[in-house]
């Protein structure tokens, strides 16, 4: 019997399945699951082979897509039949009611045979007939933002509120502009992604009316002005970043309410303020990432009730106060505590060697003093561990084995005051930076004095003594014409002096 298209067999006999509920629905099927069979009605079976697309649709999207990549390209001979036999890479289609309709489209150099967007590119409006179409990324397309920009079409996105859950823009030097306004229409938008572009101005309040919203991500831009309140109404959010921009003002306190958020991270950006109270509430997070802004007011004592935490990252930050007003032991799953460059005051805590899964421990350039505690060593995952630009004293006391397993990963240079054991310290262990203790010091130059003099006195003994023998004298005889010759000297310096 010969084979169809999608595996089936052509001739079979379509058997007749009742369905018990009349009402029951089948989800869409996904090219990428091909099956031979779809019931369409609840006593029809409907060969997948032969399964159409609407020319609407199909026309649609071959537009779209010139649009991108030039009009060279010819999606009706290159594809004839888009959703079948002819797929196009970084297009996905489903089944609805017995038709084909694309759901996914990709643009972008993702694959060698991925699609790829020409120099001079356009948004057609055929993009938006695509009614069922539920994810739409595009990934180094616009590169050219300086001859031939392009900018996110503002308008008909409302054409695809009730479809789209993913709409992605990644590494677009070219894509310039705002964020169009009009994207909270998107209500059933669950992934957001505009992730190193071109765009700028302010994050419009909108974005925080897209409640479906598990993961926002719009680091790596140009944006500027406050975070917006409303953000705090995405109670479902994962994932919230927005690194690498020039946003300033205060966090707001509603980020709070994000109590399903994993990650937050609004790095190397201009906000300033104190950390909010209402951090207390991130039962779930499991990375904060604030480093590089302009934050202050001290370590706030919600940072201590976030219990989930396994990364926390605040350096280079004006934060100051004193690094003891945490109970470090509460946040005993941390793996990574950077907090260098804050202008922290105090003792290292005795808590922070409770916390047994810390892999990472910055803490560089703040004014921290007191004696480093050899407890740190017992910390069984730590393999990098920074303490260099402060104001420790006194002696470190770890194992040499301690620094030979971190090696240059142990950082304690320009602490003046600070220093190592030398005794039993082989050259590789040494830690880098730091200095040996004095008194060790002086022992060790006493030492090297001692055996010096002892291989010059030698040298000179061994050298008198083969010159005399070659003489013809012996040492013994030798020895008594040196002691009445300094006899003889020291009688004349006597009679001198009278």
């Amino acid at each position: 019997m010969q084979k169809g298209k999608g595996g089936g067999s052509q001739g079979s006999p379509k058997t007749l399945i009742p369905l018990p509920d009349p009402t029951f629905q089948f989800k869409p099927f996904s090219t990428t699951l091909r099956p031979s069979r779809i019931l369409r009605q609840p006593y029809e079976v409907v060969d997948y082979d032969v399964a159409p697309m609407e020319k609407k649709e199909q026309e649609a999207l071959y537009s779209t897509i010139q649009g991108f990549v030039g009009d060279s390209w010819n999606g009706s001979d290159l594809y004839p039949d888009p959703c079948g036999w002819t797929p196009i890479q970084g297009v996905s289609c489903d089944l609805f009611d017995g038709f084909w309709y694309v759901t996914v489209l990709n643009i972008g150099p993702i694959h060698d045979n991925s699609l790829v967007c020409a120099p001079n590119l356009e948004f057609r409006p055929q993009l938006f007939e695509l009614r069922h179409l539920k994810s739409l990324s595009f990934f180094n397309c616009f590169q050219s933002p300086n001859k031939l920009p392009v900018s996110i079409p503002a308008g008909s996105w409302d054409k695809l509120a009730e479809s789209l859950e993913s709409l992605e823009f990644r590494s677009n030097k070219g894509l310039i502009g705002t964020i169009p306004s009009s994207f909270g229409v998107l209500k059933n938008l669950e992934s957001l992604v505009l992730l190193e572009n071109g765009l700028s101005g302010e994050i419009p309040t909108e974005i925080g009316s897209l409640i479906k919203l598990r993961r926002l991500v719009l680091a790596g831009n140009y944006f500027n002005g406050n975070i917006p309140d409303t953000f705090g109404g995405l109670k479902d959010l994962l994932i919230f970043d927005l690194s690498q921009n020039s946003l300033s003002g205060v966090l707001p306190s509603t980020l709070g309410s994000l109590t399903s958020a994993l990650k937050i991270d609004v790095s190397h950006n201009n906000l300033e303020g104190n950390l909010p109270n209402e951090f207390a509430n991130l039962k779930n997070l499991t990375l904060m990432d604030l480093r590089s802004n302009k934050f202050s007011g001290g370590l706030t004592l919600s940072l201590e009730e976030m219990c989930s935490l396994e990364e926390m990252v605040l350096s280079n930050n004006p934060l100051g106060g004193s690094i003891n007003v945490l109970k470090w032991e509460k946040l005993k799953n941390l793996e990574v505590l950077e907090l260098s460059n804050m202008g922290l005051i105090g003792e290292i805590p005795e808590s922070i060697s409770e916390l047994k899964k810390l892999r990472f421990l910055g803490l560089s350039d703040n004014n921290l003093t007191g004696t480093l505690s050899p407890k740190l060593e017992s910390l069984p995952s730590l393999n990098a561990i920074y303490l260099s630009g402060n104001n420790f004293i006194g002696e470190l006391k770890f194992s040499k084995d301690f620094y030979g397993k971190l090696g240059r990963r142990f950082g304690a240079w320009n602490n003046p005051n600070l220093c190592y054991q030398i005794r039993e310290m082989s050259s590789s262990s040494v830690p880098y930076g730091v200095k040996p203790c004095q008194q060790h010091q002086e022992e060790v130059n006493l030492v090297e004095y001692n055996s010096n003099s002892k291989i010059l006195n030698g040298n000179v003994n061994v050298t008198s003594h083969n010159y005399i023998s070659s003489m013809g004298v012996s040492s013994h005889v030798t020895n008594g014409l040196w002691c009445s010759f300094m006899e003889t000297m020291l009688v004349m310096c006597l009679c001198l002096v009278v």
